[in-house]
């Protein structure tokens, strides 16, 4: 909780006041509450806390209570403690016992294996976080809303992976685009099962009534990155951080759609807020669409090194997607939920910087 990024928080909470206040002495579950995503949401809604005793009691699931416990130690040592609840658990585990209540307002979908090294080596772990995750989510929603006289709304989060490869087509993915994807693959079992989690949603809005969205979020960075994320932006961050060479596994041509994490939270929060049942929303923002060469350029340059290119080994490469391009179209998004991003590529990976060099201080 350093000072940049609590500067950046504060500019957040005040851009997504009338969304947050909605929130209000309600109750918002988030799996994966230790990742990227989940940390950034637990931080924001806690400090809004703190600035408007909304009372919003924030419950943070991760299957580590430890890195819980490191992660938010300054919360649950803080005058709002009583409204942050940490819970150890594995989406794969039913969501029974007492630390599950019968009454919740919003659930937040966020537990996910997500970068490529999981892919290949927790392969399993990887299609089951998605599927009996997910699964296990809106079981937990249907037993919420049996009992509760007020019904949860949940939001899953999916990736522009469901897309598959362009097929050249089109320039950028709508969310009525579907593109192919090998299934008889190991690297599959990401995507395939985020496909998978989506149909599942629209199942339960369909037999059981559940108030579900989605969003599909693009490549995200920020400084809540995990420090074992394997994903190629997130190693030229650590070695940007480290003044190293930016580290290329590739001639970095893929062009892809990116994301700075407080843009993708804003964006998360309004779909919570104002998406409607059973759609699915784009996160992304033309003003970051990259190449990674172009990144590692940006942020060798910060960095005062250079860009150098290694071929990855057996293992890495089995995690690695094989798309080249892939950009998102976010037109829905900014139709039906006022949202729009702030951060182009350049600030998103300056505050970056900033806030790690801060911690790492």
């Amino acid at each position: 909780m350093n000072t940049h990024y609590l500067t950046e928080l504060n500019t957040e909470t005040e851009r997504l006041a009338p969304a947050l206040n909605r929130f209000a002495h309600k109750s918002i579950l988030i799996t994966g509450a230790s990742g990227m995503i989940g940390s950034y949401l637990v931080d924001l809604l806690m400090l809004y806390n703190e600035q408007h005793d909304a009372g919003i009691r924030v419950c943070a699931l991760s299957r580590n209570l430890s890195k819980l416990d490191a992660r938010f130690d300054s919360w649950m040592n803080s005058p709002q403690s009583n409204n942050l609840i940490l819970i150890e658990h594995d989406v794969t585990n039913e969501f029974t016992g007492e630390c599950f209540p019968n009454s919740i307002d919003y659930i937040i979908h966020a537990a996910s294996n997500t970068h490529p090294l999981e892919y290949s080596t927790d392969p399993v772990g990887t299609i089951t976080a998605n599927s009996i995750g997910t699964y296990n989510i809106f079981e937990y929603a249907k037993r919420v809303n049996e009992s509760a006289s007020a019904r949860c709304r949940v939001i899953i989060l999916s990736s522009v992976e469901i897309y598959g490869e362009n097929r050249g087509d089109v320039e950028a993915f709508d969310e009525s685009y579907m593109g192919y994807i090998d299934c008889n693959t190991l690297r599959a079992g990401y995507p395939e099962s985020k496909r998978l989690s989506e149909a599942m949603m629209q199942a339960y809005i369909k037999q059981y009534r559940i108030d579900a969205v989605c969003v599909r979020l693009a490549r995200i960075y920020g400084p809540n990155q995990e420090k074992d994320d394997s994903k190629a932006l997130s190693q030229f961050i650590r070695n940007a951080l480290n003044r190293e060479n930016i580290v290329l596994k590739s001639a970095g041509t893929q062009f892809f759609s990116y994301i700075y994490i407080a843009d993708a939270v804003r964006a998360i929060i309004q779909v919570l807020m104002d998406g409607k049942c059973g759609e699915c929303y784009n996160i992304a923002d033309s003003i970051s669409d990259s190449t990674l060469k172009d990144i590692a350029s940006i942020l060798a340059s910060y960095a005062d090194t250079n860009v150098v290119f290694d071929i990855p080994d057996e293992q890495e490469s089995k995690g690695y997607s094989t798309a080249t391009k892939a950009i998102l179209d976010s037109n829905k998004i900014k139709r039906d939920c006022g949202w729009n991003a702030y951060y182009d590529i350049n600030e998103g990976l300056r505050h970056t910087l900033d806030i790690l060099k801060d911690i790492n201080d």
